[in-house]
């Protein structure tokens, strides 16, 4: 009853607005030690299995106000009490809103407590005396959606203030009796003397108040030590909440950093705030009861010692509460304006008409590294940062208190000194924070500081990629208690394999990720093992493998290779992606692995190998020896795609007919097919753009040779005597495209394949390079057609290796 027994003494208004009709005060005054020993907490009231335990403490309390209803020789009380009972069967049909109501109003009570710290008075009796205390209801079984351990924390911590509360106000009353009974004492020593041994009952009674002043003088002394076990107590209790507080901050911080490749991220920072004003509420209740408590003991060490304490708790609390709730871009070209803003969790405790100023700078990687090891500030300026200051401003609309900088800018950066081969896309510079707040009740403004995320500042477009392969290293990377900007120049593939598939996602906005074939095509790629069939998962990939050592034959990096695809993805291919349509990413060895058995015309679509940014068509044709060839057509580039779309162009194709394994192309690509331009009413007549292969041969009027020979479609024979894939292959046609929980290439399961080619039946294969291509629209393949002006058309001349990679007889 320890919460009531503070409760009742609240002012009547606010009692009377506490209990909705639902749950009378009747209820909290018949059942206040009971309701207080349940584990409503414990509850999760949107947890319907929870029904039935709820219901249990329903019919308890439905219950205990019978058994008082007949026991009650009042009528009035008697009568009220059955009508209470009656109405409390309500809640039988929905048992958890009861427990809902309970929680919200002793959390009500508690925050006005720990607000008003009201004094405790007796209680008016009763006009009937309150029964005892019902039993206790056993404590319900842990769950996994119980409420937060830290908000819990803080109720036990509000708790004990009100317990500390309640000891001093318990020793004022006894030293008030104490003294009184002292009083009495010497005065029966005064009339022991007058008497001089005439009344014999006088020393008996000198003799029992001298025991009763012992006695009493005993309970003060227990109580005091009581109240500075409780001292210490709360003080403890109060650093164990403020760690896990510091605890969830940091872990939004470190989602928030995450969410830059994609991780998922709750922004709301309501609850946080919450918990920082119950902490700064509580602290300073504590800090009250210490005053007091020096001021009766003479400031004793230990009082001492406690108050420094709390100041230690205070000042880290008020650090804590300073949070850069949007972070400025990562990658930040000088010039360039921008804005990022900081929010402070305890606004509504800054002091009105002291308004706070926040200074921005910008620090470098050792900078921020003194000032979380040294909390040095930084003195030396490495960069000239416009609009770099910003005021306080608390929204009373949605309680929030932030410092919004705008329209900032680096107008100069001043680099260090660079490691070995270190680009200037590698070096981390931070946004420092810093000002001093003035709070209500403390006469010394508060110094506070907060650092953002890492940031790279380039001073040219053309850096952006490598930048962003600065920034994604650091942040998937990184361990979140590291020295600033600590990362390892080496992670498993794993790691790196779950980061490219969240960035994937994220960006191109899709629920369908990179399935295992995917991502061991990838790591042949960046590991350059593209004869390698085991597993990557513990292999290591250093940052030089993901962006700084040039790919084989190539002329750009892993990462620049895959930004590539991920941009050209994002702005053209996100649907055909997201509805399966396009294989992706794919090596030479599985594409002739799984269209050697399909029929001529059969085709997938896959990321190109050589080209930045690229999509090609693989596809079955005819040879000229009657055999069959793999063709890949000329991959299509972002610029390729804007003059006409994918779907068009897969249109536009005679030679590709079925989509593998055996989808006919114009039911899976019809909803991506555009309506070919019309005559306008202006008289001329319309004119389009078609795609056209070398191997599909030259239409009227169009000259081959206004194609460049090295656009043609790239092609490979196939052996008759090579194996085909086993006839369990999870490559049958068993799904359409379109149904998003089967994979078009891999029927039969969402995302993986069923059966992994084995290293016997890749070990005839080899690799198949790749031609330097030009773009389809470039002006070199672009010509107007001789024959009539009206029309225009694209062919290539076929290309063929001068040798047969298989050794196959022509």
């Amino acid at each position: 009853m320890a919460q009531w027994d503070k409760v009742k003494c609240l002012p009547t208004q606010v009692l009377s607005e506490l209990y909705p009709s639902q749950f009378p005060m009747e209820v909290r005054y018949y059942l206040a030690s009971w309701i207080e020993e349940q584990h409503w907490e414990d509850f999760n009231v949107d947890d319907t299995a929870q029904e039935s335990q709820a219901l249990q403490l329903l019919e308890q309390i439905v219950s205990f106000l019978q058994d008082m209803s007949q026991q009650n020789s009042n009528v009035v009380e008697r009568l009220r009490l059955q009508h209470i009972a009656v109405n409390m069967g309500a809640f039988r049909t929905q048992p958890l809103l009861l427990v809902k109501i309970v929680q919200e109003i002793l959390r009500q009570e508690r925050e006005l407590l720990i607000q008003m710290g009201a004094p405790v008075t007796s209680f008016p009796d009763s006009p009937t005396p309150q029964p005892p205390c019902p039993p206790a209801h056993s404590p319900l079984p842990a769950t996994g959606t119980m409420r937060d351990e830290g908000l819990h924390s803080v109720d036990l911590l509000v708790f004990k203030v009100l317990e500390l509360q309640s000891c001093r106000e318990q020793i004022h009353r006894m030293q008030k009796e104490l003294q009184s009974e002292r009083q009495s004492f010497e005065s029966m020593l005064v009339q022991q003397r007058q008497c001089n041994g005439v009344d014999p009952e006088v020393p008996e009674q000198v003799q029992k108040l001298r025991t009763n002043v012992q006695q009493m003088e005993f309970n003060v002394q227990a109580l005091s030590m009581k109240r500075a076990q409780l001292l210490e107590e709360a003080a403890l209790c109060l650093d164990q909440c403020l760690s896990h507080l510091i605890h969830r901050i940091r872990t939004w911080r470190r989602e928030q950093h995450l969410a830059t490749i994609g991780a998922p991220f709750n922004e709301d920072l309501s609850p946080l705030q919450t918990w920082c004003e119950q902490l700064l509420g509580v602290n300073v209740k504590i800090r009250e009861e210490v005053v007091l408590a020096a001021q009766e003991c003479g400031g004793a060490e230990p009082v001492r010692k406690l108050q420094e304490r709390l100041e230690r708790l205070f000042q880290t609390l008020i650090q804590s509460s300073l949070i850069v709730d949007k972070q400025p871009p990562q990658i930040i070209k000088t010039q360039s304006k921008f804005s990022t803003s900081v929010r402070f969790l305890l606004g509504e405790k800054v002091a009105p008409g002291r308004p706070a100023l926040l200074k921005a700078q910008i620090v470098t990687e050792a900078q921020a590294r003194n000032l979380v090891q040294l909390v040095a500030i930084p003195t030396d300026n490495v960069g000239e940062l416009v609009s770099h200051t910003a005021l306080l401003d608390y929204n009373s609309s949605n309680k929030t208190t932030c410092a919004t900088f705008k329209n900032m800018c680096i107008k100069k950066i001043k680099r260090a000194d660079r490691r070995g081969s270190e680009s200037v896309t590698e070096e981390k510079f931070a946004i420092h924070f810093s000002g001093e707040i003035s709070l209500v009740g403390f006469d010394s403004p508060c110094r506070v500081q907060a650092l953002s995320v890492p940031i790279v500042v380039i001073v040219h477009g053309s850096q952006d990629i490598n930048a962003m392969a600065t920034i994604i290293w650091d942040c998937a990377f990184s361990d979140p208690d590291r020295v600033p900007f600590v990362v390892p120049d080496r992670v498993p593939w794993k790691q790196m394999c779950m980061t490219l598939e969240s960035k994937f996602m994220s960006e191109v906005k899709t629920q369908r990720g990179l399935d295992i074939y995917n991502q061991h095509f990838l790591a042949q790629k960046i590991f350059n093992k593209p004869d390698y069939s085991g597993d990557f998962s513990n292999m290591l990939v250093t940052w030089s493998q993901f962006n700084k050592e040039m790919l084989p034959g190539r002329a750009f990096t892993f990462w620049q290779w895959f930004e590539g695809v991920l941009e050209l993805t994002k702005k053209h291919l996100q649907n055909y992606w997201s509805d399966n349509l396009i294989f992706g990413f794919i090596g030479k060895q599985h594409l002739h692995l799984i269209l050697q058995d399909r029929p001529n015309g059969t085709f997938l679509l896959r990321f190109s190998d050589s080209e930045i940014g690229g999509i090609t068509i693989a596809y079955i044709a005819p040879s000229e020896n009657g055999g069959r060839k793999i063709q890949n057509i000329q991959p299509f580039t972002k610029k390729d795609l804007e003059i006409r779309s994918l779907g068009d162009r897969i249109r536009d194709i005679a030679s590709i007919t079925h989509m593998y394994p055996e989808f006919q192309k114009n039911d899976v690509f019809k909803k991506y097919y555009t309506d070919e331009p019309r005559s306008g009413s202006s008289g001329y007549l319309g004119v389009s753009i078609h795609t056209k292969v070398a191997d599909e041969g030259c239409t009227a009027g169009t000259s081959a040779s206004a194609v460049s020979p090295n656009e043609a479609v790239r092609d490979v024979s196939l052996s008759p005597s090579l194996p085909s894939y086993p006839s369990n292959s999870v490559y049958r046609p068993e799904a359409s495209p379109h149904h998003h929980e089967q994979h078009a290439f891999y029927p039969g399961t969402p995302t993986t394949y069923q059966n992994e080619p084995s290293v016997d039946d890749m070990s005839f294969l080899g690799i198949i390079p790749e031609q330097p291509s030009i773009s389809l629209f470039s002006p070199a393949n672009t010509a107007q057609s001789p024959g009539s002006p009206l029309s225009r058309s694209m062919e290539f001349e076929p290309n063929f290796l001068e040798t047969d990679i298989y050794d196959v007889p022509h």
